[in-house]
């Protein structure tokens, strides 16, 4: 009985954490093939009209980086006279303010500084801006990233549709020459995120967009409280909640920089597991799939289950696996050896980044494991209530 128990558990934990990272994206991918066999192939929209957009740039002691975003924005391929530029700093106490006013603007460019002392968090800044927004069409980037020059126009046309409620730009990172656990790691997950943001969004909605880039339509903006630790991704779902399309767009694409290093991108995904156990409680209306559907399906599957139950399973997988190999040999020895054989690769990868070794067969399995670990991690500081909303970014390489 207690061996039929232990293989129920170690099966189910197995296809749960197979799913969560590898069957989910087989199952899209077939679907989508299904989908375009009756339907064809998407057209991508042509704009009838080009919009007028704000371009707005939260940014917190950016001073660094500041003016190459500003640079970045004046070379947009979209007429210039129909951006509004808006930069808020609010809480900077660096010369990011300062380098933005002394800035020398081209004449025609619509740019605006907003800047207050108090430090509150990204998206009460955003918010306190929002109400001075005028245009149909308002795009959110970071200001550490560049944005490609096409970015704008590949956003707007979307809004052609109606359905169209945001378009979700993708986020690339810029791999270092070091090549070490952080570039590998980083890089490959973005590469493979990307690729189900796309099937998501052929399918039906992109599951939450990435803050690096993303747009709205003004007028679906609704409040998000202050206290909220991934804004980008609770703003964009609310909008799929009410109906709309989240769209994915990876001609419109923010580059950065990868994390400086594993412990500045553990830092991070920390915070990101907090914000993602906090938004469960706050979206648990989506977890219906009688009043929300393929919506739901794809946010249990896409998200929530890497946030829960993914991570919970694999120490559950490993520990009946021991014990199934004591009592039940066979298949589960060998299990257990590809298990422990996985464990032992990223330990090596813990070890070569520790020495800049680059090998990056080793780099993949240690990455998994601590994005694993900072689930974990960001459940008990959720729990505690000690992830704050204020800026906390990973320092990048």
């Amino acid at each position: 009985m207690y061996i039929y128990i232990l293989k129920v558990l170690f099966w189910v934990s197995l296809f749960v954490v197979f799913y969560a990272y590898v069957g989910y994206g087989t199952l899209l991918y077939i679907l989508i093939k299904l989908k375009r066999l009756f339907n064809g192939q998407p057209k991508l929209p042509i704009p009838s009209d080009l919009p007028e957009v704000t371009f707005l740039v939260a940014a917190y002691n950016e001073e660094d980086w500041i003016e190459e975003k500003i640079k970045n924005g004046l070379s947009f391929n979209y007429p210039i006279e129909k951006i509004h530029f808006f930069y808020v700093t609010d809480g900077s106490n660096d010369r990011t303010p300062q380098l933005i006013e002394d800035y020398k603007i081209p004449k025609g460019v619509n740019l605006k500084l907003f800047h207050q002392p108090q430090r509150q968090g990204k998206i009460a800044a955003v918010e306190r801006v929002m109400k001075f927004v005028e245009t149909p069409i308002v795009i959110y980037t970071d200001a550490n990233t560049i944005v490609n020059p096409d970015a704008i126009y590949n956003i707007v046309r979307h809004y052609e549709d109606e359905k169209v409620g945001g378009v979700a730009g993708e986020k690339r990172i810029h791999v270092g020459s070091t090549g070490d656990a952080t570039g590998a790691g980083e890089g490959f997950y973005w590469k493979y995120e990307s690729q189900l943001k796309s099937w998501d969004s052929e399918l039906n909605s992109v599951v939450g967009a990435a803050g690096e880039l993303f747009s709205i339509r003004t007028e679906l903006y609704e409040h998000v409280p202050s206290n909220t630790v991934i804004e980008d991704f609770v703003m964009t779902m609310k909008i799929a909640q009410k109906g709309y399309r989240i769209v994915y767009e990876p001609n419109a694409y923010a580059t950065e920089g990868q994390s400086a290093s594993i412990k500045e991108e553990l830092k991070r995904k920390i915070r990101i597991a907090a914000g993602g156990f906090q938004a469960i409680s706050r979206l648990v209306e989506l977890l219906n799939p009688f009043k929300y559907g393929v919506l739901t399906f794809q946010y249990i599957s896409h998200r929530v289950l890497r946030w829960t139950l993914a991570p919970l399973c694999l120490p559950l997988i490993l520990f009946s696996n021991i014990l199934l190999a004591i009592f039940s040999g066979g298949i589960f020895q060998i299990l257990l050896i590809c298990q422990i054989s996985f464990y032992l690769f990223a330990m090596l990868g813990f070890i070569l980044e520790r020495k800049k070794l680059k090998i990056k067969a080793f780099f993949i399995p240690y990455y998994f494991c601590i994005m694993n670990y900072a689930v974990y991690r960001g459940f008990f500081r959720n729990l505690a209530g000690k992830q704050s909303s204020l800026w906390e970014r990973a320092k990048r390489a």
